[in-house]
């Protein structure tokens, strides 16, 4: 999908400012098992997720890596925190497979919030949607069982279970993958 059509679909704007939006940015590419941002770094550019995989994830104090979020192509990829405050991230983001990417430096999205007023409602939207999404998944942890978080990542994210390694998956579900082969076998049966 191209980012013209991601953000009418996301927020109904003239088809000349969608272009003029997806006009301020850049093609770029991720190789498999690039960390194009590592803990500790400041995150200098916010990510539209044309194809592929990415996963943000932290490390344990037992150098464990805990898979946080699982990004699949369509999707729009920022550390809120990294970019706006211009704060070191807490967290790392790798791409899974190769990944065609657009992005957006700080400079020029400071400048599309203040002149386009449909990017800043679309920002607005994509600040809203993230919080959602991270919220449900921080109480879908401590409400839901391991099978049922499970069988919600299946219905609404089925492309995550075809190609991301099952090891990532049962990370961010927050099992280990052996939890989650064995559920994966009583459901086939």
């Amino acid at each position: 999908m191209n980012f013209e059509d991601y953000l009418q679909g996301l927020l109904p704007m003239p088809k000349p400012k969608a272009q003029l939006i997806a006009g301020y940015l850049k093609n770029d590419q991720l190789a498999k098992g690039t960390i194009f941002l590592r803990e500790g770094q400041i995150s200098r550019f916010s990510y539209f997720l044309a194809e592929g995989f990415i996963r943000c994830f932290t490390v344990d104090t037992a150098g464990n890596q805990i898979t946080t979020r699982i990004f699949s192509a369509p999707d729009f990829i920022n550390d809120y925190q990294s970019f706006f405050k211009q704060e070191p991230t807490l967290e790392n983001y790798e791409a899974l497979t190769d990944c065609q990417v657009k992005t957006l430096d700080l400079k020029t999205a400071q400048y599309c919030f203040h002149e386009i007023p449909e990017f800043r409602e679309w920002g607005r939207m994509m600040l809203t949607m993230n919080y959602v999404s991270l919220h449900q998944h921080f109480l879908s942890m401590h409400k839901e069982t391991a099978e049922q978080r499970y069988l919600k990542l299946l219905e609404q994210k089925p492309e995550i279970i075809q190609a991301v390694p099952l090891k990532i998956i049962a990370s961010y579900l927050g099992m280990t993958d052996t939890s989650l082969s064995r559920i994966r076998r009583q459901l086939r049966k």
